[in-house]
C-alpha cells in the first residue's frame, strides 16, 4: 500500500509541476488557449482525482 502511495503521490507532484510551467506557456503563445483548452482542462481534472487519490490512500497509509 505504502508503494501505490508513494507513486500515487509522485505522479500528483510531476503533473503539479507540468502543470505550472505548462499553462502559462499556453496562455503566452498565440492561439494557444483555443489549441489546447482540452489539454489544460484534462490535466485540471487528472489533477484533481489525484488529490483526491492521495488524501484516501493517506489515511491507509498513516
Amino acid at each position: 500500500m505504502t508503494l501505490i502511495f508513494q507513486l500515487t503521490l509522485f505522479s500528483f507532484i510531476g503533473l503539479s509541476f507540468l502543470l505550472v510551467v505548462g499553462v502559462p506557456v499556453v496562455f503566452a503563445s498565440p492561439e494557444g488557449w483555443t489549441e489546447n483548452k482540452s489539454i489544460v482542462f484534462s490535466g485540471l481534472g487528472l489533477w484533481f482525482l489525484l488529490v483526491f487519490a492521495v488524501g484516501v490512500l493517506n489515511s491507509f497509509v498513516a
